[in-house]
């Protein structure tokens, strides 16, 4: 597989595929629908929520994090975490963009 040239995309465009590809795992999608429903929760709640290793749910939590989806604040032992409800808004706004663009369909491929 070749590399990725993003430099010649636009940088919204690498943004999008950015956000794509952290939401392009079923493991993070339930994770996120998790922490909405709470409103807040701790990693241990994950574990025992959705079945999968510790280590593999801290894996995904990493990749939210990074995404600047989720945010962690430490209490005690434990990692608190929750929607950053300003860059959900922002993404919000960029998928409803992307997918608000009107298709002009010719029937070129019927």
């Amino acid at each position: 597989m070749g590399l990725t040239r993003s430099e010649i995309f636009t940088e919204e465009q690498n943004k999008l595929a950015s956000l794509f590809k952290v939401l392009g795992h079923p493991a993070r999608i339930a994770i996120l629908q998790f922490i909405i429903n709470q409103k807040a929760c701790i990693c241990n709640d994950l574990v025992e929520e959705l079945g999968l290793a510790q280590a593999t749910i801290s894996q995904h939590l990493k990749e939210l994090k990074n995404s600047g989806l989720i945010q962690g604040t430490v209490e005690g032992k434990s990692v608190c975490y929750c929607i950053d409800e300003g860059v959900w808004e922002q993404i919000q706004k960029e998928f409803m963009a992307f997918f608000s663009q009107e298709v002009k369909v010719t029937n070129c491929c019927s």
